[in-house]
């Protein structure tokens, strides 16, 4: 079993910034692939930005150059540094962790209940 818990959501204005955070605890087995989703109300749930057990990233092509993916090891904690935001940003977001990245995203996760972040203009 795999547990994670985000934090750090919230309402900011177009051209701010934020950082999730992802507490993960459990199995570290299930570790080896973590990222982070987002789904907009009557949307799709989206991959945002993944991390390998080796360390390569992958961003969603509308967040490249804003959006930044970290994990502190030492306590299992997993970031998403969110700059120059948009209105189009606004979404729940979901951390996810699973033993298997696909084209750079966990595949069949664990997932987190999710953070709410709003981007005004």
């Amino acid at each position: 079993q795999v547990q994670l818990v985000e934090s750090g959501g919230g309402s900011v204005q177009a051209g701010g910034s934020l950082r999730l955070s992802c507490a993960i605890s459990g199995n570290s087995y299930y570790h080896k692939c973590l990222g982070w989703f987002r789904q907009a109300p009557g949307q799709e749930r989206e991959g945002v930005a993944g991390v390998d057990r080796t360390g390569r990233t992958t961003f969603a092509d509308s967040v490249k150059g804003r959006f930044t993916i970290s994990q502190d090891k030492p306590t299992n904690t997993l970031y998403l540094h969110m700059n120059n935001l948009k209105p189009e940003d606004t979404a729940m977001y979901y951390c996810a962790a699973a033993v298997l990245c696909v084209g750079g995203y966990p595949v069949l996760p664990y997932w987190g209940q999710g953070t709410q972040v709003n981007v005004s203009s």
